[in-house]
């Protein structure tokens, strides 16, 4: 007996190729947001609508409709951002959203609290600044993330080119976006207007959910490449780039209570060379497009199609569809997911700046004028920006002479509190939560600067304030902020409530596991305190917080959880 499919299945095979009524919902003055299917639609054209929770129970009392609102994400393949479209972001910043850009866990920005008539003049001001908002989200393959300084080694420019190509070439290819947005107008890099509409790649369906691709050069996991539908670990040998370790299968998202939903970490399944990558890459998105659940949508992620169908069923179709064999995976090795803070020197002799900001947020704040501070920075830069997966920034390819001129605009603006800061906050991660995003069970964003000083007061009693931990803040268990990879992690359960999470690595290769269940803050902290006293007193050299707990078995390692498979004839 066939399964039914999901009803969002029906929703895109009727959308005309993602038009849906988005058009009509948005021409429609009497409210401020769309239809429920339509803005599931507008996903895949960068875009969720929300409301403000805070103002939820005021409105309902005063009789008005939720206080609706957008928030758009933009596709920047490997975070880069030249100075010119940093100035016109900052512009939509101030004049259509909330006066703040964020930074993303997806090496993007996002736009939070664009009303429903500002909606189009944005999109179309983010596609003159040569950027698009096709595919940042939707069941299609999403923005494309790479080590976030490719341009610290020729091969390190390589990767980056990769990203992007695969970000472009296996983006979707209908006209609704240009139509609906763009009055028609051709999509930067797109074939001409009047080809015959097709998804070569998607089909009419697109993906039965969203799929991520990353690139991660070593020693360093910033992308966490094992979180990834697909990751890419480059082998770089005497400076050359020779291919590809290909790793399948990562996720991080979960729902409480359901113990067939869970993380997952990638399983490296063999080496490619960069010939053969882009093949490859396109051949796995086709046979999760094939073989993904789609009946049940929090079962539809490669994930679980691995784990139904079994990892190697899943390689043998891909060997068979691509017609030749993946290699053995190439040796590597991760040192850390973290970032560099501070001036790093390029292969060309010109410079990085790696800047912390807290929860990816520019913004004006009192004396952290972070928002005013990068536009002056654009306004004199003669290289780029790149975004990075852990929500910071880099100042990226600056003359040696200029250093000055940047290090003079960073601390006149409150943005070097990388020199300062304790270990533990230039390594924390939190995801947006409330008030805007509707899956959001606890604080998150607005919590971390309340929770930091408290972790921080702890750890200095005992003599920890330089001991990098990885610490990871979700507002629920969808895992934005990928908070199972954390040595520490909070994931939201209610008001106040949360997951202790402990466990992690500190490379981004081993989940953590709950140490204390649905608990509040004085309970986090009541456990975490002797923790902290324990490993002050018996670390050895270098080990890690997480490592530390599983060494001395504070924490048992735990088996990973999978579904049971389904055997397929």
């Amino acid at each position: 007996m066939t399964t039914p499919l999901s009803d969002f299945e029906h929703v895109k095979a009727a959308s005309r190729f993602l038009r849906g009524g988005i058009a009509e919902g948005l021409a429609d003055p009497v409210t401020g947001a769309i239809g429920e299917d339509d803005g599931k639609l507008l996903k895949f054209h960068g875009s969720y609508q929300q409301d403000d929770r805070d103002l939820r129970d005021e409105r309902r009392r005063q009789k008005l409709e939720p206080a609706y609102s957008f928030m758009l994400r933009a596709r920047l393949p490997g975070g880069v951002v030249t100075p010119a479209q940093w100035l016109v972001f900052d512009c939509i910043a101030r004049e259509h959203a909330n006066g703040t850009l964020r930074i993303t866990t997806r090496q993007t920005f996002q736009w939070h609290g664009i009303i429903k008539r500002k909606l189009k003049p944005t999109i179309a001001a983010i596609h003159h600044a040569l950027a698009t908002t096709i595919a940042a989200c939707g069941d299609v393959v999403r923005n494309v993330v790479s080590t976030a300084n490719p341009v610290e080694s020729p091969a390190h420019a390589i990767t980056y080119a990769w990203a992007a190509k695969l970000s472009e070439d296996l983006a979707p290819k209908t006209r609704a976006y240009h139509e609906i947005w763009l009055d028609g107008e051709q999509l930067v890099g797109q074939h001409a207007a009047d080809r015959p509409e097709a998804e070569p790649l998607y089909g009419a369906t697109y993906l039965p959910r969203k799929f991520k691709i990353g690139l991660a050069i070593p020693p360093l996991n910033d992308v966490d490449v094992f979180a990834q539908d697909l990751g890419l670990i480059a082998i770089i040998e005497q400076g050359e780039l020779q291919g590809f370790n290909v790793a399948v299968g990562g996720g991080m998202g979960a729902t409480h209570n359901d113990a067939t939903t869970y993380p997952r970490l990638a399983d490296v399944i063999g080496f490619v060379t960069p010939g053969q990558l882009y093949a490859v890459a396109e051949t796995a998105v086709a046979v999760q497009r094939d073989w993904g659940n789609r009946s049940e949508r929090k079962h539809a992620r490669l994930k679980y199609t691995l784990d139904h169908r079994g990892l190697d069923a899943f390689v043998a179709e891909l060997q068979s569809r691509l017609g030749f064999a993946l290699q053995p995976p190439r040796p590597f090795r991760f040192d850390h997911n973290g970032d560099r803070y501070g001036w790093i020197e390029g292969h060309d002799g010109r410079w990085h700046l790696t800047l912390h900001i807290e929860s990816g947020r520019l913004a004006d704040v009192g004396e952290r004028r972070a928002l005013t501070g990068l536009r002056e920075l654009a306004l004199v830069h003669t290289g780029d920006f790149r975004l990075t997966c852990n929500q910071n920034l880099i100042v990226a390819n600056v003359e040696a002479a200029d250093r000055a001129r940047i290090d003079a605009i960073v601390e006149a603006h409150g943005l070097d509190g990388y020199r300062r800061q304790s270990a533990i906050r230039r390594h924390a991660v939190a995801c947006v939560a409330l008030p805007t995003c509707g899956l959001a069970m606890a604080e998150s964003e607005r919590y971390l600067p309340a929770l930091l000083p408290k972790l921080e007061a702890a750890l200095e009693r005992h003599g920890l304030a330089d001991a990098p931990i990885l610490l990871r803040l979700s507002g629920c268990p969808n895992g934005c902020s990928r908070p199972y990879l954390g040595e520490i992690a909070l994931v939201g359960r209610g008001p106040g409530r949360y997951d202790l999470r402990l466990g992690a690595d500190f490379s981004g290769q081993r989940l953590n596991q709950v140490y204390r269940e649905n608990v509040d803050e004085a309970a986090i902290l009541e456990a975490l305190d002797p923790l902290f006293a324990r490993y002050a007193a018996g670390r050895t050299q270098g080990e890690g917080f997480g490592d530390f707990l599983l060494r001395t078995g504070i924490l048992a390692p735990v088996s990973p959880r999978r579904i049971p498979a389904t055997v397929v004839a």
